[in-house]
């Protein structure tokens, strides 16, 4: 059975061992959290290319000893030419597609957030950006041993990716998806991350990079040009902020769906649950996920465009009328619109006590698919997301569309400080619920909170249906209470991908550090 890693000096978790290792290193040579967290996430775009890359998004919660956290919103914004008219005069007035050059829209927005992170360590602290890109470096150069996860990944989605241009060159070998344990390399990939280690983050957006970037862009149909990279900017924010009886909540601002992860656990506490793992824990927490996520769907997208705030969502009067709603005995008729999107989350926490929640994603697996051959950069394809409809997600230049990424932090009443999340689209919010509610509330080890088996209603990556979904490890009889009430029960295999690869790291007052990583990927939680 996986324990949780116990340290003093700092501790590092990721769904990948060689990201966790990457990001164990630079702290081990006396760097910060955060400047481990860029080293985990540059070697995690090479070695899990299917779950998120450097043509993605990303954003972070940073929090300090004493100090309230701060947030860095990474996400890129919609081209200049991105019109619903636009879509119009390309063949597409209902939908945007999903693969392709049309596909790739929004600015990569990560590598912006890395740079905006690195402001926050003190300059004469700071390790050279190439000791942070190092391992990546490698692992693009000389090539990785592909995961079980990403060969079946690469099976699975083949069709509808091996006509994207450059993309079969990659990671198509002799157009199929390579063996578990074949080797990989990524050699435009490695020059691209030498030249940002050379050059700095920002030649990614204003420069040689960029322009070949625009170049290959606008040659596969997509609307992006260089002057989209060149106005892209990643910001610092102030994260949302919720308290229940059992401590302070934070988590990203719009139009990420962190406001909904923080409803369902306010929502909760409002249920008043006394005990974990039975009928009552799950019903409470699945129909608070719906409650949640009607309104999500309804009003959530960028903060311009929606009619409140995400402080009149999580208001007392708002959420004793939500809470009110749910019938402990009775499951609330589904389904509804589902979300889809691929991530890695990882955690980190340094010496110094600073905490790390991070995420990085390219939306679906692969992203878009387009890969450019100078640069070995694949773009997500985020903006597929977007409306050519009425509504707060309606596609126009400039906006950002809805994002189901949202990485969680937590201070809890006796001073424990929790950096929890997971990738899993839809499955983000409902599995942060059951890893803060088995650990702050229910007192489970960190490590079993992350292993217990776990439920997904709706969809998340690779699958459709929007079932109420529950690993098979649970006891039958709780399955059978929960068909009673109404839901409508799909069995997944004991540990499954559909409810996402979590982790978690938690910093207790008399400086131990526990880390947690999730036995349903292929990662590591590292601490010393």
């Amino acid at each position: 059975m996986l324990r949780s890693a116990l340290g003093l000096n700092g501790a590092m978790t990721a769904p990948h061992r060689a990201a966790a290792l990457a990001g164990h290193e630079i702290l081990a040579a006396g760097g910060s959290a955060i400047e481990a967290m860029v080293a985990a996430a540059a070697a995690i775009a090479v070695v899990y290319p299917h779950m998120n890359g450097i043509g993605g998004d990303g954003f972070w919660l940073i929090k300090r000893p004493g100090e309230a956290p701060i947030g860095i919103f990474a996400a890129g914004q919609a081209a200049a030419l991105a019109t619903p008219e636009w879509y119009a005069a390309q063949g597409h007035r209902d939908a945007i597609p999903t693969r392709g050059g049309l596909a790739a829209l929004t600015v990569p927005g990560t590598i912006g957030g890395w740079n905006e992170a690195l402001g926050h360590v003190a300059e004469g602290r700071r390790l050279p950006l190439g000791t942070l890109l190092a391992r990546a470096i490698a692992y693009a150069e000389d090539g990785i041993s592909v995961t079980g996860n990403q060969s079946i990944c690469t099976a699975e989605k083949r069709a509808g990716l091996i006509d994207v241009p450059g993309f079969a060159d990659v990671y198509l070998p002799g157009g199929e998806a390579p063996a578990p344990g074949a080797r990989l390399r990524q050699p435009a990939l490695g020059r691209t991350l030498r030249r940002l280690a050379e050059d700095g983050l920002g030649s990614f957006y204003d420069g040689p990079l960029a322009e070949a970037q625009a170049r290959f862009l606008k040659a596969n149909g997509s609307p992006l040009r260089a002057s989209d990279f060149r106005d892209y900017r990643a910001r610092t924010v102030t994260p949302l902020q919720h308290d229940t009886r059992f401590g302070r909540l934070w988590n990203m601002v719009p139009p990420t769906q962190g406001v909904s992860s923080l409803m369902i656990l306010s929502l909760f506490d409002r249920l008043g649950v006394t005990e974990g793992e039975g009928y009552a824990h799950l019903h409470s927490l699945i129909e608070a996920t719906k409650q949640a996520f009607i309104w999500r769907n309804a009003e959530l997208g960028d903060a311009a465009e929606m009619a409140g705030t995400p402080e009149d969502w999580l208001s007392d009067a708002r959420l004793d009328a939500m809470a009110a709603a749910i019938d402990p005995d009775r499951a609330l008729p589904w389904p509804h619109e589902p979300k889809a999107g691929d991530t890695i989350w990882m955690g980190a926490c340094d010496g110094d006590g600073t905490m790390v929640s991070f995420i990085q994603s390219v939306y679906w697996e692969f992203g878009s698919g387009l890969t450019c051959p100078e640069t070995g950069i694949v773009f997500q394809n985020r903006g597929a997301g977007f409306s050519l409809g009425e509504g707060p997600n309606r596609l126009a230049p400039g906006k950002r569309p809805f994002h189901t990424l949202n990485p969680a932090m937590a201070e809890l009443n006796d001073g424990r400080v929790m950096a929890y999340g997971t990738m899993g689209g839809e499955g983000q919010p409902q599995t942060q619920a059951a890893i803060f509610s088995r650990y702050a509330q229910f007192g489970m080890d960190l490590q079993a909170a992350v292993t217990a088996p776990r439920w997904l209603l709706g969809r998340t990556w690779g699958d459709a249906a929007t079932t109420l979904k529950l690993e098979e490890r649970f006891d039958p009889a709780l399955t059978d209470a929960l068909r009673k009430a109404g839901h409508e029960v799909e069995i997944l295999p004991p540990f499954s991908d559909l409810v996402g690869h979590a982790g978690a790291v938690v910093r207790h007052p008399d400086g131990l550090i526990e880390a947690a990583t999730d036995p349903r990927a292929d990662g590591a939680a590292l601490s010393y």
